[in-house]
C-alpha cells in the first residue's frame, strides 16, 4: 500500500503546522484513515496518538513516516512530486505521481525547418522537429508563422512571395491536445519580441478568432478578390456561430479602409469561408489590428 497523493499532501500541511505548534489533531476522515492503515502496514505504533475520532500528529510520528519512506526509496514528506515530469520524479524516489505530473509534451512544439540531411533518412522538403520551447533561440527568427492544421503544417513552406521579406521565419504547428501547452508557452515568449506573428489557417470565424487569441499580427490569406470568387457557404459550420459576436466587435473597431474589413464582411455578412487546404500558394499577409 502506498500513501495516496491526497494523504501525502495533507501530511505536508501537517508538517507545516507542526512548525508552529508541538502537536496537530486531525479528524478521522478518509485521508487520515489512509494514513492509519499505512502506518499499521509498516508497524508504526499509533496507540498513544489515536482514538475513534482523531489522530494526533507530532514531529516524532512524521519522523517515523519519513524513515519508512526513505527505506522504500520514496521522496520524504515536504518534497512535492506534483507538476514534475516523470524523469524528475524518478530522481526523488521510486514513487510516481502520474496524475499530477507534468505532461511529457508540456513544453514541446512541432517546428518545421529547412531540409537537414541525416544519414539513413531520405531528404524531405522540410525537416519536422519535436523540440523543447526552451531550446529555441527566438532572436534567430525574424517572424513566427503559426500553422493551424496539422496536414497543412507538414506541407507548409515559407518559400512564397508573401513571406520573402522574412529571414529564417519560425514555422510552428498551432498545437492540439498533445502540443497545445508548449505552443502557449511559445506564444507568450514570442509576443515579448514584438516581431511579426503570422497566422496561417482556415478562412473561417474560428480560424480568425484563434489568430486573435494567439496575439497574431497578420493573417496569411488569398486576395479578397480570389476569396470572393472561391469562398463557400458550405464552410460556415453552425458550431462556429458563437464566435461571430467577437469578430463583429473587432470589425466595428477597425478603421475605415482597413484591409481586414473586407475579409470579415465576407465571413460575417455573406457567411462564406474556405479551408486552408484549398488556398493554393498565391497568398498575402493581412494585418489583424
Amino acid at each position: 500500500m502506498n500513501l495516496s497523493g491526497r494523504a501525502r499532501n495533507r501530511l505536508n500541511d501537517v508538517a507545516r503546522e507542526l512548525l508552529r505548534q508541538p502537536t496537530v489533531e486531525k479528524s478521522r476522515g478518509q485521508w487520515v484513515n489512509d494514513v492509519v492503515a499505512w502506518c499499521h502496514q509498516h508497524d508504526i505504533d499509533l496507540a498513544a496518538r489515536i482514538n475513534s475520532k482523531t489522530l494526533r500528529f507530532d514531529a516524532a510520528l512524521l519522523a517515523q513516516i519519513n524513515d519508512v519512506l526513505d527505506s522504500a526509496r520514496i521522496a520524504p514528506l515536504g518534497r512535492s512530486l506534483s507538476g514534475l515530469p516523470s524523469s524528475a520524479q524518478a530522481k526523488e524516489g521510486l514513487e510516481e505521481d502520474k496524475a499530477n505530473r507534468e505532461s511529457p509534451r508540456a513544453r514541446r512544439v512541432l517546428v518545421s525547418f529547412p531540409p537537414q540531411p541525416i544519414a539513413g533518412l531520405a531528404i524531405e522538403p522540410r525537416a519536422i522537429r519535436d523540440v523543447d520551447v526552451q531550446t529555441l533561440k527566438l532572436s534567430a527568427f525574424s517572424a513566427m508563422i503559426q500553422v493551424e492544421n496539422l496536414d497543412s503544417f507538414y506541407e507548409f513552406s515559407p518559400d512564397i512571395p508573401a513571406l520573402s521579406g522574412y529571414v529564417n521565419p519560425l514555422v510552428v504547428y498551432r498545437g492540439d491536445s498533445h502540443y497545445g501547452g508548449g505552443f502557449a508557452l511559445l506564444v507568450n515568449a514570442w509576443h515579448k519580441t514584438h516581431r511579426p506573428h503570422i497566422y496561417a489557417g482556415d478562412f473561417d470565424v474560428k480560424g480568425v478568432t484563434l489568430a486573435l487569441d494567439s496575439n497574431a499580427t497578420h493573417l496569411l490569406l488569398p486576395t479578397i478578390e480570389w476569396l470572393a470568387q472561391n469562398a463557400t457557404p458550405l464552410h460556415v459550420p453552425a458550431e462556429q456561430f458563437p464566435y461571430q459576436r467577437r469578430l463583429r466587435k473587432h470589425l466595428a473597431a477597425l478603421p475605415s479602409g482597413h484591409l481586414l474589413r473586407d475579409y470579415l464582411t465576407l465571413l460575417l455578412e455573406k457567411q462564406r469561408g474556405l479551408k486552408q487546404q484549398w488556398f493554393g500558394r498565391d497568398l498575402g499577409c493581412v494585418g489583424i489590428g
